[in-house]
């Protein structure tokens, strides 16, 4: 795992990088993505098979574990639920 991050906007810009990478999303979209951006359920890319490996990677470059128990569809439901999340976790 890397270092836990400390930072608003280096949170924002990783989840916005294993959107791209592991869903293989457009960049250009992805950037577009604001708080109210719906996901789970409204990208085709990101269905319940992309899940584990969305949050692995995650996991893997902000340094932080996320429990089973954390995972429900309200927190991956828009961009800004899973933004608040991550950002809950990493910058304890």
């Amino acid at each position: 795992m890397t270092a836990a991050t400390n930072d608003d906007e280096e949170v924002a810009a990783t989840l916005r990088a294993v959107l791209v990478d592991v869903l293989a999303l457009d960049p250009a979209r992805v950037a577009r993505f604001d708080e109210s951006t719906p996901l789970f359920g409204a990208l085709p890319e990101f269905d319940s098979m992309a899940v584990a490996g969305l949050l692995t990677e995650i996991e893997e470059r902000l340094g932080i574990l996320i429990e089973d128990h954390e995972v429900d569809a309200d927190m991956m439901e828009t961009f800004g639920a899973l933004l608040t999340f991550l950002r809950a976790k990493a910058l304890r």
